[in-house]
């Protein structure tokens, strides 16, 4: 499966009307989707579709059509996020009606073009669920740290410096978990402690 960090946008044109495709990770989706109403107060649809993980690592997808003819547009986007196999993910896509009308299977190649074209200029990445692990160094450890977590480009989520230590959260693959501890472990002496697990993230 593939995913996305940053939004992408992408324009088409069909007899007149344009579509206005944005690709955006899940957590971007719903103030996107405000934020669309707000700026195309006179478009005559937003059709979207997403696709995620939910708690328990099942995918769930759900599509808008947004007045346009069921099954013409909301159903199409959402095929196209399958057929590229993309998770965590929302696509949402701005109609400005051009006085032709489509027809329904016209609906269906646009709003699919539409996809396929704003996802043609996303830079696509392997998904890869993620934990937050928790952990605390005493201070003398700190920099031993600091140098592992830049040199493997970990994702420290946060550090909270208390008067006996620095607590970690740091967002970590499996893999990338077990190289850690690997190297995290031989320091439980010196003041290393690995603390309960927060959460998974499911934004990958």
């Amino acid at each position: 499966m593939q995913t996305i960090e940053q939004i992408y946008t992408a324009e088409v044109e069909e007899k007149k009307s344009t579509f206005l495709a944005y690709l955006c990770p899940m957590s971007d989706f719903e103030s996107l989707h405000v934020k669309l109403k707000s700026e195309h107060p006179k478009a005559a649809h937003i059709v979207w579709a997403k696709r995620f993980f939910n708690e328990f690592r099942q995918v769930v997808e759900n599509n808008s059509d947004d007045g346009e003819p069921k099954g013409t547009s909301g159903p199409p986007v959402l095929n196209v996020m399958r057929g590229v196999e993309l998770i965590n993910a929302g696509l949402l896509i701005v109609r400005y009606f051009g006085g032709i009308k489509l027809g329904t299977g016209g609906l269906v190649r646009a709003y699919g073009s539409s996809a396929k074209a704003v996802i043609a200029t996303a830079s696509l990445i392997p998904f890869v669920f993620k934990e937050i692990f928790t952990c605390k160094t005493d201070y003398p450890l700190v920099p031993r740290f600091e140098h592992y977590s830049l040199h493997h480009a970990l994702h420290v989520k946060h550090r909270e410096f208390e008067s006996d230590g620095v607590v970690w959260e740091i967002e970590m693959s499996e893999e990338e978990k077990a190289q850690f501890l690997h190297f995290a472990l031989p320091f439980e002496r010196d003041g290393f402690k690995r603390l309960e697990l927060d959460s998974l993230n499911f934004n990958a």
